[in-house]
């Protein structure tokens, strides 16, 4: 052994600290918010309602501020601290530290900046437009380059089990995003996905379900093997456990993304091998929380005294939970009850709220006061954070399953005659908002408890000593032949660079498995004759769909369900639920994970034009008790229809058979169809609603604005399917 002196840096540390801090209140706050706008839409929506914070825009902000703002810093925050002490040396590049911790802050405001005003991908957990997939994909290149040349100038032999989380998560989100993210872009802040449909669907799915898996589980794995641990000052439990958890939970995870299409019109293969993979996954999945909680074996006296300890309990605890749940979720019989639900809600909050965000509070806990030479300011009041934030999580979760219960029976429920108990959407809807107005609750209370974190963390900071380069001394391996006989992962451990290669090959079996089939063998996707192209003013009312992010809200995906086609395609000819055929020029797919309001994909020609019209700018008048925002906009704004020939150019590049030199020609098919419907909207208003303007001015007026568009959409929808009109 020798002695050398390392600096290691703590600066990067502190930064990433306080970022994650600082978005943590931010995602929180428009999350609570977004609650809020549920449970009280009259207020919310009504009153204070306008474009910018509306329900289908702030949705995806705060996904994207919770998921890659709060717990991506959180990650890095870890990562940069354990990586330097694990390896006994200082990062590779102090300059590509600092530009990653920058270039990831400019991306979250790009977020914060383009989600609000719609400009968006509509592609759940990826929302951000094509420039901005750009910057993450280098922002991540740059991370995980100074990550493994760190690992290369190590001054150990062997990779300690957090560093292989850390390697796992870099390659395998830099597979899911790059490959999620083809886009061809038509403006700067305007791009359509290169996949269409079934294969759009599945795709974004194996990159939703494993951005879950490989930015929300991995990383945080590594950090338990590391935080926990050291926190307890015992060793992890076990070592060849460490092993199987690994291995296993990479292969496994990767397989299960199809499990969120279940009963829609991917192919049944693919949704078996989802089913059969999520059901195996709670074997390392557990493997990984007992490892951790085993650790705590014979330090319970601590978890008791140690308040990071005890949000570290809670959170393997809630990681447990998801990870039994989600495979619950997978099989068929459970699926067909919970999804579109809040029941989805609820266990995707267990883990974000509990494992990810009691993790990152408790590794805050850990860090400033070793990192401030200091003690923590109050631990009473990090303890009433660690019972505020525990409760919390309850009254989030507990009201949104039994929302979810009552949604999915509901739903499903008959009446003795055949026809369906709750016929109209809108009575369930008005029976979720107690549900919601508790989850409220549970939300304040958690942004309450990290709002004490601020205050706990600022005091303790203003009391202590900073040291940006902490100098310790570190006994360093000399090469030697040992005799004595190592493991056989020591092997691979020792290696850095095979490591990486194998677990890319693992990693990426499963997702060649499944996508290439679907993408590459056409009989997979069967065509239907009758599906055509959506003409130019559908095209543009479909971007104004993606843009308010009316697709958070409702799906477009009737499963073939009876109580599905009963409610939704009563009157469908050749079997009423959704075909792979009818999306194939849907770019992306809008299928939807949630239902908050009815299913669309028969919407066309189920009710006039007026009602669209009237529906979008007053809902509550024509369904009373609707918690759905009002579009005042959409009847005041003016079509822009600069970027169309550029749509339809686009989507000819994808396949979409307009006829050759159909972009010179779309702007009068356009201006045709919309004066069509104005017309029809304005000869079926009373008198009273034109206040006196002649009906021609008002034709010419309306067949302008950006309702007409969305109206002209939402009438398409299902109509190239043969439907047999109702009975008057």
């Amino acid at each position: 052994m020798e002695i050398q002196t390392v600096k290691y840096d703590n600066k990067i540390v502190k930064y990433f600290i306080y970022a994650t801090i600082l978005w943590a209140v931010i995602g929180m706050l428009v999350g609570l918010i977004a609650a809020l706008q549920l449970a009280f839409p009259e207020f919310f929506n009504d009153y204070l309602g306008f474009r910018y914070i509306s329900f289908g825009r702030i949705r995806p902000l705060h996904t994207n501020a919770v998921i890659f703002a709060f717990v991506g810093n959180g990650i890095f925050m870890g990562v940069y601290y354990s990586l330097q002490r694990l390896l006994k040396t200082r990062m590779w590049s102090d300059k590509l530290s600092y530009l990653n911790f920058w270039a990831w802050q400019f991306i979250i405001v790009c977020a914060v900046f383009t989600l609000p005003f719609g400009i968006s991908s509509s592609k759940e957990y990826a929302e951000l437009e094509w420039w901005i997939d750009i910057l993450i994909a280098l922002t991540w290149v740059i991370f995980g380059w100074n990550m493994f040349a760190t690992i290369l100038i190590r001054r150990v032999k062997h990779l300690y089990v957090a560093i292989w989380f850390y390697i796992a998560t870099f390659v395998t989100v830099a597979i899911l995003h790059i490959f999620n993210s083809f886009e061809l872009p038509i403006s700067f802040l305007k791009s359509y996905s290169w996949y269409a449909g079934v294969q759009d669907a599945l795709v974004q799915w194996w990159y939703g379900h494993n951005a879950v898996a490989f930015f929300l589980t991995t990383p945080y794995l590594g950090l338990m093997y590391y935080f926990v641990p050291k926190a307890a000052n015992r060793p992890v439990y076990s070592y060849r456990l460490s092993i199987i958890h690994f291995w296993a939970l990479i292969f496994m995870y990767i397989w299960a993304g199809p499990h969120h299409l279940l009963y829609t019109s991917l192919p049944d293969w693919a949704q078996s091998l989802g089913v059969v993979f999520s059901v195996m996954l709670i074997a390392p999945s557990w493997g990984g929380m007992l490892n951790g909680l085993l650790t705590l074996r014979g330090a319970w006296d601590r978890v008791r005294d140690n308040v990071m300890l005890k949000f570290m309990v809670v959170a393997l605890t809630c990681y447990g939970m998801a990870t039994f749940e989600g495979p619950l979720l997978s099989l068929k019989s459970v699926n067909m009850i919970s999804h579109f639900t809040d029941w989805t809600v609820a266990h995707v909050h267990v883990g974000g709220l509990g494992w990810n965000g009691m993790m990152t509070f408790g590794l805050i806990y850990w860090l400033v006061p070793k990192m401030f030479k200091t003690p923590l300011y109050s631990t009473k009041l990090a303890n009433r954070h660690f019972w505020i934030a525990t409760l919390g999580i309850i009254l989030y979760a507990v009201p949104m399953y039994i929302a979810g219960f009552v949604q999915g029976l509901n739903w499903q429920e008959f009446n003795p005659d055949g026809t369906l108990a709750y016929k109209d959407f809108l009575e369930i809807v008005i029976d979720m908002k107690p549900y919601y107005i508790l989850r409220s609750i549970g939300g304040f209370l958690y942004i309450s408890g990290a709002l004490m974190l601020v205050y706990n963390v600022y005091k303790t900071v203003k009391s202590g000593s900073f040291q940006k380069d902490e100098v310790v001394e570190v006994a360093v391996e000399r090469t030697h032949v040992s005799n004595k006989k190592e493991h056989w992962h020591r092997g691979i451990e020792g290696k850095p660079v095979r490591f990486m290669i194998l677990s890319i090959i693992v990693v990426a079996i499963g997702g060649l498995a499944e996508i290439i089939p679907t993408i590459a063998v056409k009989s997979n996707v069967p065509t239907i004759s009758s599906i055509k192209p959506y003409s130019p003013l559908e095209l543009e009312g479909r971007d104004i769909y993606i843009r308010e992010g009316c697709n958070n809200c409702h799906s477009q995906m009737i499963r073939p369900l009876r109580f599905e086609t009963a409610r939704y395609a009563p009157t469908a000819e050749s079997g009423s639920y959704t075909k792979a055929g009818e999306h194939v020029y849907d770019h992306p797919h809008l299928w939807g994970s949630k239902r908050t309001g009815p299913d669309l994909a028969r919407e066309g020609g189920l009710r006039g034009n007026l009602w669209h019209y009237k529906h979008m700018i007053d809902p509550k008048a024509l369904s009373p008790g609707s918690i759905m925002p009002a579009y005042s906009w959409l009847r005041d704004d003016d079509l822009n229809t600069s970027l169309l020939p550029k749509k339809i150019e686009a989507m000819q590049t994808l396949g979409v058979p307009y006829p050759k030199g159909y972009a010179a020609k779309a702007q009068a098919d356009l201006d045709k169809q919309a004066k069509t419907i104005a017309t029809d909207i304005v000869e079926n208003m009373p008198k009273i609603a034109l206040n006196g303007q002649n009906k021609n001015a008002k034709i010419n007026e309306l067949q302008k604005k950006e309702i007409i568009a969305l109206v002209a959409y939402l009438q398409r929808l299902g109509t190239d399917i043969k439907v047999k009109k109702p009975a008057n």
